[in-house]
């Protein structure tokens, strides 16, 4: 499956109080450039009065221990506090850049409780995709950490799959047990909606910790031995397991990347949910990563390097101008008399060798077939055939070759592509290309 990095369309911005902190705060959303990720930024908070940028990464969070009913993110010093209900919404609404302004320390608390004012949020701000295709985190195998009753275990799926299961005393709660196919629409509809919920016998010890301070039997479902104080009514019959999806997905959101796979929670908090966040970047940092393009409107020659293997002097593509994922793809050589092999081939007379075309053009079509494979990181692409070659006139000192491939044919490794080379807008050459995906 196929992830297009998205921003929010235009800045909104929400007052209110922190759930725990019990202060006033203000946050803003605002559009970021594509490969920004998610990041917080608190005015004022650093030297000089200078605002501090804090990435929605694990890297960036508070040692698990000190994460008690809430996540903590913290950089230079600087520590904002309950971000998972934020990272949900913007991770379920499918947001993967996005500037956050906040002051306060801690996002303001919806009415309700829940996501869905911070969805409502991110509606009036509007969602827009940046027509770049978005890194993602593929389990390609088992993954667990537990102790005890509470584990976490991560398996390989076709989508992003959540289940959780929680066991509590209370008779208006159990056991719950809940899986869902996480999507745009499931989230709004079946996730955003449950709002956080305590026990009555744990609000005093809470706020004795300094929690909860703003919480409220409006803001959150406080149960009491089989009643909800306030009395408030359950949106779900098993809303406190949403709940506890709801901050899964926002804890998971630190990967820094949506996920494909099958997350399995039992018992969990966000020490565990942070903690197998942690063993998922362990190992995505350590892959060899292949990045999308920095630049909205084509590859530069840095992009290309981060996925291609070449250097100099076989790295024959300069630009990639369009790339439509698993379709079609278009780029660009510019031919210079410094190229190397113009010293030996034809001295006097310079000519590109048409087998450099054929590599070059080949080159271009490897960008298209890493667009289409679900997890490209780790990959290579091997040149293995061509067919029906031809060329139609001499390339020379000065032309701008442009390549022009369409993926023909995708089974398993191997794929065919029909490709042409023009200059000015003429057939210089043409050809069928075999190749093949290889581990690296």
């Amino acid at each position: 499956m196929l992830w297009l990095q998205k921003t929010v369309d235009s800045s909104v911005t929400i007052e209110g109080i922190g759930l725990h902190s019990g202060q006033y705060s203000r946050m803003t959303i605002a559009p970021a450039a594509p490969h920004t990720g998610i990041v917080f930024i608190v005015p004022g908070a650093g030297p000089d009065d200078e605002p501090v940028k804090i990435k929605a990464v694990v890297e960036n969070v508070s040692n698990e221990e000190d994460l008690v009913r809430a996540t903590t993110l913290t950089k230079d010093g600087v520590q904002i506090h309950t971000v998972e209900h934020m990272l949900a919404a913007l991770s379920g609404c499918g947001i993967t850049n996005c500037e956050i302004t906040l002051e306060g320390g801690e996002p303001p608390v919806p009415a309700c409780g829940s996501s869905l004012s911070y969805v409502d949020m991110i509606d009036e701000a509007g969602i827009r995709s940046q027509g770049l295709p978005a890194v993602f985190y593929k389990i390609n195998q088992p993954i667990k950490l537990g102790k005890g009753d509470v584990e976490i275990t991560g398996e390989p799926a076709e989508r992003f799959l959540i289940t959780f299961q929680v066991q509590y005393d209370d008779p208006l709660i159990g056991f719950q047990k809940l899986t869902i196919d996480l999507n745009s629409k499931t989230f709004r509809e079946e996730i955003a909606p449950a709002r956080t919920f305590a026990m009555m016998s744990d609000v005093d010890q809470l706020r004795q910790m300094g929690l909860a301070m703003g919480g409220s039997v409006e803001n959150a479902l406080v149960f009491d031995n089989g009643t909800i104080a306030g009395g408030l009514k359950l949106r779900f019959p098993d809303e406190c397991v949403r709940h506890k999806i709801l901050d899964l997905v926002g804890d998971l959101a630190l990967l820094g990347m949506p996920i494909q796979g099958h997350i399995k929670a039992k018992l969990s908090g966000h020490a565990t949910n942070v903690g197998f966040t942690r063993l998922l970047a362990n190992s995505e940092r350590r892959m060899p990563r292949i990045y999308p393009p920095r630049n909205a409107d084509f590859w530069d020659i840095a992009s290309i390097m981060e996925i291609m293997p070449h250097r100099y002097p076989f790295l024959l593509v300069d630009r990639i101008t369009d790339l439509k994922p698993g379709k079609t793809v278009v780029g660009i050589k510019n031919v210079s008399i410094n190229e190397p092999f113009f010293q030996g081939h034809f001295p006097g007379h310079p000519i590109m060798p048409a087998v450099l075309i054929t590599e070059a053009m080949a080159q271009v079509g490897g960008v298209l077939l890493m667009s289409s494979v679900d997890d490209p990181r780790g990959k290579l692409v091997y040149f293995s055939g061509i067919d029906r070659a031809r060329f139609r006139r001499p390339v020379t000192p000065g032309d701008q070759l442009r390549f022009e491939l369409e993926l023909v044919k995708l089974r398993g490794p191997i794929c065919k592509m029909r490709g042409t080379a023009w200059v000015d807008g003429t057939l210089v050459a043409e050809a069928d290309l075999m190749s093949t995906i290889v581990d690296r």
